[in-house]
């Protein structure tokens, strides 16, 4: 029972998410958030595996992604609709509490649900993805992690580079997922699926939306900076976008985290080490 994986929309926020869930009804949930340019898919290694333990898994295609409503205004991107939109999927599903597992972006809109709805979650996992205001502090500080990031700049040109990228029938973006994960992360299959995902109507221009709705509003003053949440943060060491030295800027403003550094992994760290992700994943939820 509950042991395939099932395709559902969830209604939230005033937009439709598909997403994929699996794992008994009654098991402790698990929602999964992926990052750029991935899709549920991304979590493969992981939604089985986390189900077959037990745990009731949802992986969400997030806000313009892949299945989900993709709304066409910039401003519909912004983070504050992002994180209502996991907000309303964990009071959708019944039950009172999650563990949130976040990367890349999932990650960010994970840090901010923590600290907005610290009342919705159990526990917190990130894997490569910065607390924003540990990377507002890096990037004032150490220069060189502008360079790491200056794609973002590229993303803010409007139409530009999903048109680059559909013309090249996605292979920039392919050669972006080869280049910076260890050799045969991504086999063939995998990236005909991420092709397809990429085809869909919009949904190139949603995923850029929100690199551009949020290049100048992810601070808000009016949020606490403080994570009450017990955090996990697990971080492939050889990421080309984000340095390593941000997961413990990251962990500072945790009242209770915990941090492990895998040396050989990069950015794509659950798809490079998926049986030691899934591993400290469980026993950090399993920690009293």
């Amino acid at each position: 029972m509950g042991m395939t994986k099932e395709h559902l929309y969830v209604e939230t926020n005033g937009i439709k998410l598909h997403v994929v869930q699996q794992g008994p009804e009654e098991g402790q949930l698990v929602i999964l958030l992926h990052g750029f340019p991935e899709y549920w898919y991304g979590w493969r290694n992981q939604i089985s595996d986390l189900a077959n333990k037990g745990f009731r898994v949802w992986a969400p295609d997030q806000r313009g992604y892949n299945l989900s409503d993709k709304p066409k205004k910039v401003s519909d991107y912004r983070i504050n609709h992002l994180v209502e939109d996991i907000a309303g999927l964990i009071k959708a599903s019944g039950k009172e509490k999650a563990i949130l597992v976040g990367h890349d972006w999932g990650g960010i809109v994970a840090w901010r649900v923590a600290r907005v709805y610290p009342e919705l979650l159990q526990k917190l996992v990130i894997l490569n993805a910065p607390h924003e205001a540990a990377m507002t502090r890096q990037i004032s500080q150490h220069p060189v992690q502008i360079l790491k990031s200056s794609y973002i700049l590229f993303f803010q040109l409007r139409e530009i580079p999903e048109r680059l990228f559909r013309l090249s029938d996605w292979n920039f973006a392919v050669k972006v997922l080869k280049n910076s994960s260890q050799k045969g992360t991504f086999n063939k299959d995998d990236l005909q699926k991420y092709r397809a995902a990429w085809s869909r109507l919009g949904a190139m221009r949603s995923m850029m939306n929100w690199y551009r709705a949020n290049i100048r509003n992810l601070s808000d003053p009016t949020i606490p900076s403080r994570v009450t949440v017990p955090t996990l943060v697990i971080w492939g060491a050889k990421d080309h976008f984000l340095g390593h030295e941000l997961a413990s800027k990251s962990l500072e403003f945790c009242d209770e985290g915990q941090g492990v550094l895998l040396g050989e992994a990069t950015h794509w760290v659950h798809h490079e080490e998926p049986e030691h992700v899934n591993n400290l994943i469980v026993n950090f939820i399993d920690e009293l």
